[in-house]
């Protein structure tokens, strides 16, 4: 049975996906576009809800967790249930409202003008098994990290000193850290200080400048040196926060898997992994003392 916890963090989880899609589906009805139905006896909310919850717990096996805990744990607060193959083609039609749930979480969270920005690999297959992985192809690239070479995507993050994410996107593995459509993507409406390492050096600094958000990094050795204010040195030592979050993302939420069988279903685990570290309600966070603001 659940204990006390998680039937307060699955009600928590359905109940703000449910408010949601009501807002996002009344907003959409007004537009002048095509509607489409949404076939299937379990509601989108009923599904993102599931999948989002599957991240707390503490199944590594998405069928284990749906036969063992939903179809039985769970058949009370989901009695439209369907059989686990028909909830993997219903997962496939909820990517577009997870995607657009975790945009609207990340709308939430507070412009504290201290942002810290990063990247992580999301390999989805050893490195011997490049040239017989068949799921991503096409989709995939190798790129090179701090640890060496992968092959697959990236995520790029964005995030205050209180740990809340602020805006992600994902890439495949050969995109730049300091890409200009990446950094635009991520810092998106953003203003005040964002502290990330050498590899966020970029032309588009100047133009980042001139729309309130100042990019601080440090220099490289070909790079002459100058002074910088004492408020800036301080937070830039603090820039580790934003591995905490990585590190929490790819132990707890296991978002970095190498078992996806279609990259529909691998996007919405790794969709659904960023909206559960949304839900966490204790996350690694920085307070910046007054005298230094």
């Amino acid at each position: 049975m659940l204990t006390k916890d998680k039937e307060d963090k699955l009600i928590e989880i359905f109940v703000t996906v449910d408010d949601f899609l009501k807002l996002f589906g009344r907003h959409i009805d007004r537009l002048p576009i095509p509607k489409t139905r949404f076939e299937g006896i379990m509601c989108p909310s009923e599904i993102i809800a599931i999948i989002i919850f599957y991240q707390y717990s503490g199944f590594k096996c998405f069928q284990y967790f749906y036969k063992q805990q939903v179809q039985h744990e769970l058949r009370e607060y989901f009695p439209r249930q369907v059989s686990y193959k028909r909830f993997l083609r219903l997962i496939k039609k909820c990517v577009p409202y997870l995607y657009v749930f975790t945009k609207w979480q990340c709308m939430q969270s507070e412009h504290t003008g201290v942002y810290f920005i990063d990247s992580k690999k999301l390999p989805v297959c050893h490195n011997r098994r490049i040239h017989n992985h068949k799921v991503f192809k096409d989709l995939a690239e190798r790129g090179h990290t701090s640890t060496g070479w992968f092959y697959g995507f990236k995520i790029h993050l964005a995030i205050n000193n209180l740990g809340q994410v602020m805006n992600y996107t994902f890439t495949s593995g050969n995109v730049s850290d300091a890409h200009p459509d990446t950094l635009r993507h991520v810092l998106l409406k953003l203003a005040g200080k964002c502290y990330g390492d050498k590899g966020y050096l970029s032309r588009i600094f100047e133009g980042l400048y001139l729309k309130g958000l100042k990019l601080v990094t440090k220099i490289r050795k070909n790079m002459k040196n100058k002074l910088m204010p004492l408020e800036e040195k301080y937070q830039s030592y603090k820039r580790a926060v934003i591995e905490s979050v990585f590190d929490i993302l790819m132990t707890v939420f296991d978002i970095d898997h190498t078992r996806h069988r279609s990259p529909q279903n691998a996007m919405a685990h790794m969709l659904a992994a960023v909206a559960a570290y949304s839900f966490m309600d204790q996350k690694p966070g920085v307070l910046m003392p007054k005298l230094l603001k």
